[in-house]
C-alpha cells in the first residue's frame, strides 16, 4: 500500500544527516533526544549497545590503555603472596576409599524359533538382495488409500485503508465514516497516530476505532485518553497487541471513569504484563463504570478477574434493563411502566 507522505519521504534520502547532526548544538541535541523518545522511547531501532544513555559528563582523568590496565592487574596478582593456612596441608588421607559393589550382568535368553526344515534351508541359501525384498513384502502397506489434495493456506491480504484519507475524513466530520479500521499497518508514524485522537475529539460520528498491532505506546495511548475525556460519540475502541505499559492502560482507565459513551474496549496483548496494581484499577473502574459492556483483556489475577466478571454481567443486565423496561418488576407499578401481574 502506497501512502501520500511515503511519496514526500524521497527527497530526503540524499540528505547528509551526519554533517546536519555535527552543526547543532549540545541544546538543540537534547531537544532531538527528546523528541526521538516520543518516537521510539522502547529504542526497539538502535542497536543494544546504544541503548544506553551516558550516565555522567565528567571529563575523563587520562587515556584509557587496555593492555597496560591487564599488565598492570598481572603484575598486582604475581606480586601479591597467598595468605598462608592455618592448618598446613600434611598430605595425610583419612577414612576409606569408596569401592562401587560390581553388580551381576544381567544376560538375557533368547527364544528360540523353529521352522519348518524347508523354511530354515530357503533362508540359509538365500541372498540378501532376496531378503530385502523379502523384508519389503512383510512391512509394505498392501491397503486402498484415498489420496485428499492439500489445501492450501494463503497469507493474509494488506489492510487496505488510506490512513491520511481516513484522517481527512475525520477531521471534516464525515458523516458516512462510521468505523475506521487501522489494524496490522505497523508503518504509521507515532504523530499521525496521536492526530487521530487529536481528530476524534470534535468527530461526531465515527463509533468504531480499531488500531490493534500498529505498534502503538504509551505516548499514543496517553492522547487516546484525552480523547476519551472529550468524545461523546465512540462506542468501541481497540488497542490490542501494542506496546502500552501500565503507564498508558492507567491513562485510559482513569479517562474512562469520565467517559459515558464507550461500551466496548479492548486492551489485551501488550508487549509486557500490566500487573496486580493496574488490573486492581481495572477492576474498580468497571464497578463505578455502567456504561461498559465488553472488556477484552485476559486478566492474571484471581481477585481482580472476579470482580471485573461481576461488574460486567452487572452492567449486561442493567443495559437490558434499560432497553426493555417492562421487564422491571418492583413492588408497586410505576407509572408510565407496564407491570406484569406475576414476576418470575
Amino acid at each position: 500500500m502506497s501512502l501520500p507522505f511515503r511519496k514526500e519521504l524521497e527527497k530526503y534520502k540524499n540528505i547528509n544527516e551526519d554533517e546536519i547532526l555535527s552543526k547543532l548544538s549540545e541544546d538543540e541535541l537534547k531537544q532531538l533526544e527528546h523528541v526521538l523518545d516520543d518516537l521510539d522511547p522502547e529504542n526497539a531501532l538502535l542497536p543494544a549497545g546504544f541503548r544506553q544513555k551516558d550516565q555522567t559528563t565528567k571529563p575523563a582523568t587520562g587515556p584509557f590503555d587496555r593492555e597496560r590496565l591487564l599488565s598492570y592487574l598481572e603484575k598486582q596478582a604475581l606480586e601479591h603472596k597467598d595468605r598462608e593456612d592455618f592448618v598446613p596441608f600434611t598430605g595425610e588421607k583419612k577414612g576409606k576409599i569408596f569401592i562401587p559393589k560390581e553388580k551381576p550382568i544381567e544376560t538375557r535368553t533368547e527364544e528360540k524359533v523353529t521352522l519348518d526344515p524347508e523354511l530354515e534351508e530357503a533362508l540359509a541359501s538365500a541372498s540378501d538382495t532376496e531378503l530385502y525384498d523379502l523384508h519389503l513384502m512383510r512391512s509394505s502397506f498392501a491397503d486402498v488409500v484415498k489420496g485428499e489434495k492439500v489445501k492450501p493456506i494463503f497469507e493474509e491480504p494488506p489492510n487496505p485503508t488510506n490512513v491520511e484519507a481516513s484522517l481527512q475524513r475525520i477531521k471534516a466530520n464525515d458523516p458516512t465514516l462510521v468505523e475506521v479500521n487501522l489494524n496490522n499497518i505497523k508503518n504509521i508514524p507515532i504523530p499521525t497516530l496521536k492526530e487521530f485522537a487529536k481528530a476524534l475529539e470534535s468527530n461526531v460520528h465515527v463509533k468504531t476505532f480499531s488500531l490493534a498491532a500498529t505498534r502503538s505506546n504509551d505516548p499514543v495511548a496517553i492522547a487516546f485518553a484525552d480523547m476519551l475525556k472529550v468524545n461523546k460519540t465512540l462506542k468501541s475502541l481497540n488497542v490490542e497487541s501494542n506496546f502500552i505499559t501500565g503507564t498508558g492502560i492507567l491513562a485510559l482507565i482513569d479517562a474512562l471513569k469520565e467517559n459515558e459513551s464507550l461500551t466496548e474496549i479492548k486492551i489485551d496483548n501488550q508487549r509486557q504484563q500490566l500487573g496486580t496494581a493496574v488490573e486492581m484499577e481495572i477492576a474498580k473502574m468497571l464497578e463505578e463504570n455502567s456504561k461498559i459492556l465488553k472488556f477484552g483483556y485476559q486478566f492474571t489475577k484471581q481477585g481482580p478477574r472476579t470482580r471485573v466478571a461481576a461488574a460486567i454481567t452487572k452492567n449486561n443486565d442493567l443495559g437490558k434493563m434499560l432497553l426493555h423496561p417492562f421487564l422491571i418488576c418492583p413492588g408497586e407499578p410505576s407509572p408510565g411502566l407496564y407491570t406484569p401481574p406475576v414476576c418470575t
